[in-house]
């Protein structure tokens, strides 16, 4: 009997440091995991909230814009094409934001959101174009001032999506490193943000124009 306890006594020792190392290893991985996921949360909590700062000055600008028409539709009563054209492209870049702020991380909507605002820039800068036709209207005190908040706004829309765009670099580069990418998908963060990219030779018409 006692050579029996002697070897069972002895087996027991490595067993229990067995279980002792492999539950050492089940916690690191576990605090591991919980730090990663984590930081992913916090890292599209970021970015995310950099896009609510663009929705606030997209959606300033949406409001200025109907003003801004109103006013030249007194002084350009014959353009009616194009200041139709800008409402109509105000409102499709103003359904294509409540889209992408439903979930920006959604590539398409983030992509469809860039194409509205290019195509609205566009038509804001025909209609600023035509209005320097209009000696009138570039002397009114309402348009100026609304060009002077159009400007003003602008501004603040690309300082936003810098911000946006910082974010998403910081969340996408953290995802692609290891061994964050090995748990990504697995925590619900299956893809990278997609940046936010606008024609800026479009945007920057409008800001030019001086009444």
């Amino acid at each position: 009997m006692l050579p029996d306890l002697i070897l069972f006594g002895g087996m027991l020792v490595p067993i229990l440091i067995v279980l002792g190392v492999l539950t050492f290893f089940i916690f690191i991985i576990a605090v591991m995991m919980i730090n990663i996921y984590n930081r992913l949360v916090m890292l599209r909590n970021r970015f995310k909230n950099g896009f609510s700062q663009i929705e606030v000055q997209l959606k300033r600008r949406y409001d200025l814009i109907p003003n801004l028409v109103e006013v030249a539709k007194g002084y350009m009563g014959h353009e009616r094409d194009t200041l139709e054209a800008v409402i109509q492209a105000r409102n499709s870049a103003h359904g294509a934001l409540e889209t992408a702020a439903q979930d920006p991380s959604n590539p398409q909507a983030i992509k469809g959101l860039a194409g509205a605002e290019n195509q609205l820039s566009g038509t804001l800068g025909r209609l600023f174009a035509l209005s320097e036709s209009y000696p009138d209207l570039k002397a009114s005190a309402n348009m100026l001032s609304l060009q002077e908040e159009l400007t003003s706004t602008e501004n603040k829309v690309a300082f936003s999506r810098q911000a946006y765009n910082d974010g998403v670099m910081a969340y996408n580069t953290y995802r692609q490193t290891f061994p964050p990418i090995i748990f990504a998908s697995m925590f619900g963060h299956p893809a990278d943000a997609p940046l936010l990219e606008f024609d800026s030779e479009a945007i920057a018409d409008a800001p030019k124009v001086s009444f």
